[in-house]
């Protein structure tokens, strides 16, 4: 076998990141949507973060046909197509999903609304499935982590301008006192349709290579019992909310709780019996689908719920904000996320312990400048955003001393969190502001963390553990509507305890995944992290 390192296919790769950026910007822009809905249809705070379990509910059910039909048909689906056709299908969804929007909006339509952003997220699924591993094919396996580490950055940039230009779209203008109409986002999906169809057309006709491969997939029979035990828990829970007159807060908290008994007990009876399980026999993938459920729900909950928070009468202001004065704090929330990615990405340049240092130090602030900047272009006034940096430096010490070890990190930035939530609760103004913000900042490093323990020990499995990794993005789904139902019985600040809860929960489960990972003599203290999302 050869020992010479394959070279990056750089071109491929620059061609391949432009969907990482429209996973963020789109994901990201749900934060100014939502309290636009929320107005517009006059909905509660759980019918709101609706939208967010369209979006996020379709990579569940995308990453589980995907799933079930590749076991059923015994071969890869994403394999057999290829990479590359299977991103220009993905592509092709979402554009049917955006197109979807216009006649949703001309028809007033919530419901028809939930059901573009649900395909254009199905497209995405698809596009996700097929992107991550062709990031990591595109050059030498070693250096995977590094491609995947600059499509996260990618990402985060998507994320950090989304909010921006979206509220430039429904306002009309970058400094409009307007409210928005529907038309205007008929514009905005109807640009994002066209951004699509010309990707599609750039990997077509593109010199990419197909990225087949004919890989087998184990059966897992049992495995598939336990995704499918989920599925059915979500809908026959949805049901019964329907017939009866059960609280949405218990109706969630139910889901919640089936979703992880499901998994827990999943893996009690592969303990025994290890047959038809596949990677759902290892307790660190269990504990880790658990977490990612866990961070991408807290994730995408701080932000859904952040647009009702700061148009509440005395929160930040005496009468609240005005829906386009919100998004600069959901801006600098995601922008927070490219903060802590950037910083994670120095790892891919190979520079002396000084230089690393001092680039730890100089990169975020180059990260928030560019955020302060593209607020500043919208001609927001942006001075209640500097004090910002405190925060940012504590990240950077917070950073320096994980010394990029996923548990130790975990730890640090899971208890950072959930001092930053209780402050968020228990205070109002701008060091509220900042403090939820600062979520995002601590979230940054979560996904590569939590991937990278899981998917430790499970040698010929570890394909298939991704693959059940990717489907507990469904968190993003269900932990929303769950803190926004909490806000409608509750109040919304008081809501963001379900902020720090999570958080611990995370902290619990990186102790389990360490105890596990021990128990399987696997030193933790020499994994790296080794995915971005």
């Amino acid at each position: 076998m050869s020992t010479n390192q394959i070279k990056t296919n750089y071109p491929a790769l620059l061609t391949l990141v432009t969907v990482f950026f429209f996973w963020g910007f789109v994901a990201a822009s749900n934060g100014i949507l939502i309290p636009f809905c929320q107005s517009h249809f006059s909905l509660t705070n759980f019918e709101s973060q609706l939208l967010g379990s369209a979006f996020f509910g379709a990579y569940f059910i995308g990453s589980l046909f995907l799933y079930l039909g590749s076991s059923f048909l015994k071969f890869d689906i994403v394999n057999k197509v290829g990479y590359k056709k299977a991103i220009i299908i993905g592509l092709a969804i979402s554009i049917l999903g955006a197109l979807i929007m216009i006649p949703s909006t001309n028809a007033n339509s919530f419901g028809m609304m939930l059901l573009s952003l649900f395909i254009v997220a199905l497209g995405f699924s698809l596009q996700q499935t097929a992107a991550q591993p062709f990031a990591i094919s595109l050059g030498d396996e070693t250096t995977g982590a590094h491609r995947l580490n600059f499509a996260g950055g990618i990402n985060s940039f998507g994320t950090t301008v989304g909010p921006i230009i979206v509220s430039y779209f429904l306002f009309g203008s970058l400094t409009s006192e307007l409210s928005p109409s529907p038309s205007n986002i008929n514009t905005l999906y109807l640009i994002l349709a066209g951004v699509f169809l010309f990707v599609a057309l750039v990997f077509t006709f593109s010199k990419l290579p197909s990225g087949k491969n004919d890989e087998k997939i184990e059966n897992s029979p049992n495995a598939s019992k336990a995704l499918i035990g989920i599925t059915i828990a979500i809908l026959g829970l949805i049901a019964v909310g329907n017939f009866t007159s059960i609280s949405k807060t218990i109706l969630l908290s139910l889901l919640i709780v089936s979703i992880v008994g499901v998994l827990i007990y999943s893996n009690k009876l592969a303990v025994k019996n290890s047959e038809g399980w596949g990677a759902m026999k290892y307790p660190q993938l269990i504990y880790g689908m658990i977490a990612i459920f866990v961070y991408v729900g807290v994730e995408v909950s701080i932000d859904n719920n952040f647009g009702a928070l700061l148009k509440t009468p005395g929160y930040l202001t005496k009468e609240g904000l005005s829906e386009n004065e919100i998004s600069k704090y959901i801006s600098l929330y995601w922008g927070s996320l490219m903060i802590g990615r950037w910083i994670g990405a120095i790892s891919v340049f190979q520079l002396s312990k000084l230089y690393r240092f001092i680039a730890t130090i100089i990169v975020p602030f180059i990260a928030f400048g560019i955020i302060l900047y593209a607020n500043y272009l919208k001609g927001t006034n942006i001075t209640d955003l500097y004090n910002y940096a405190i925060v940012i430096l504590i990240g950077i010490v917070a950073f320096l001393s994980a010394q990029e070890k996923p548990v130790r990190t975990m730890k640090i930035v899971s208890t950072l969190a959930i001092i930053s939530m209780l402050i968020g609760v228990y205070t109002t103004g701008l060091l509220s502001v900042y403090a939820f913000i600062s979520g995002g900042l601590f979230c940054s490093v979560m996904w590569p963390c939590i991937f990278a323990l899981s998917v430790t020990g499970l040698g010929k499995h570890t394909s298939q553990g991704s693959a059940f990794l990717i489907t507990m993005i469904l968190g993003g789904a269900i932990i929303p509507p769950f803190q926004g139902a909490i806000g409608d019985s509750w109040d919304i600040h008081s809501s963001y305890i379900i902020a720090a809860f999570c958080f611990a929960g995370l902290l619990i489960l990186t102790l389990l995944i360490k105890k596990s990972l021990s128990n399987q003599n696997i030193d933790v203290d020499n994994i790296q992290s080794e995915a971005g999302h």
